[in-house]
């Protein structure tokens, strides 16, 4: 996570040794993206938030799905706005911060003043007292690439973090498209146990049953255990971004949707009556407004 073009996608891109830059429009990453590369024995799942301001909400997601946060930060640019709010989404997630400065290549690259800047985020590297990892990096050259991996692997084993595979699977939805052909493609991580073709799942209030599954790169498999990046096929409806999605039997499905759904009935009932005199009184105030529909390729 991090500011607009401070480098994330091109970090991403190097460890991957892909292309992923080239193919976002304009250069700024549209959509959140999970890969998954292995390095030193060890697998490791990647979010590319997006940095642009209009992208709040997705960074919020991709904050919570994930269980350690490296918030990049260019070295001839220190903090900038979503910089800060980056961080913000990574404490209130609750999760591990490691900071890669990036751009240690450019003119005018500062490693120690992004370290002093950041202190005043409550961000505060290792050598000056605090508990957050400071990697410098460059991106673009795939210097300190090694390093950085090696931290997040570093910060995964003192955190212990792991999951189980042999219960019924739950995750997070990433993304969601409309396709033409193939009907509602939901992009998700899975974080508790093993997901496999033929599961009933339940995301939101509605129920649907996996036809297929295809890994980052497009290739079908049959089961995905914790940490996977996978997309799936035959969901009746395309959710948003952050939604929870959890595996049950077969003739459980149904009754916890219509539990989920008529909950959400009540929360709703329970709302303040809104009468006609509160109508009037809104349209009174109310400032002009236009219309629009937006087009996009997905959501979230």
């Amino acid at each position: 996570m991090g500011h607009v073009d401070h480098g994330k996608t091109t970090l991403l891109d190097t460890i991957r040794k892909s292309s992923l830059t080239k193919k976002e429009a304009g250069g700024i990453t549209q959509t959140i993206g999970a890969y998954q590369i292995e390095k030193f024995g060890k697998k490791i799942t990647f979010i590319d938030t997006p940095g642009h301001e209009a992208f709040t909400e997705m960074r919020a997601n991709g904050s919570k799905v994930t269980d350690i946060v490296i918030i990049v930060v260019a070295a001839d640019d220190s903090i900038m706005p979503q910089t800060r709010e980056s961080i913000d989404h990574a404490k209130a997630a609750g999760v591990p911060i490691i900071v890669a400065v990036n751009k240690m290549d450019t003119i005018g690259a500062d490693f120690e003043k992004v370290k002093n800047d950041l202190v005043k985020l409550d961000v505060i590297a290792e050598d000056l007292g605090g508990t957050v990892p400071f990697v410098p990096i460059s991106a673009l050259k795939g210097d300190g690439i090694d390093k950085l991996i090696e931290t997040v692997l570093l910060t995964a084993s003192l955190e212990e973090l792991k999951s189980p595979e042999n219960i019924l699977a739950s995750g997070t939805v990433i993304e969601s498209n409309i396709h033409k052909q193939k009907g509602n493609l939901v992009t998700v991580i899975v974080q508790n146990g093993t997901l496999k073709v033929g599961d009933s799942i339940i995301i939101d209030d509605f129920t649907g049953r996996i036809k297929s599954m295809n890994d980052e790169l497009g290739k079908r498999i049959t089961d995905a255990t914790p940490g996977t990046p996978l997309e799936i096929y035959g969901i009746g409806n395309a959710p948003i971004a952050g939604s929870k999605f959890v595996v049950t039997k077969d003739k459980d499905s149904q009754k916890i949707a219509d539990i989920i759904h008529f909950a959400r009935l009540n929360k709703l009932r329970k709302r303040k009556n809104f009468s006609a005199l509160d109508l009037f009184s809104q349209i009174a105030n109310a400032k002009k407004t236009f219309n629009v529909i937006l087009k996009a390729d997905a959501i979230g």
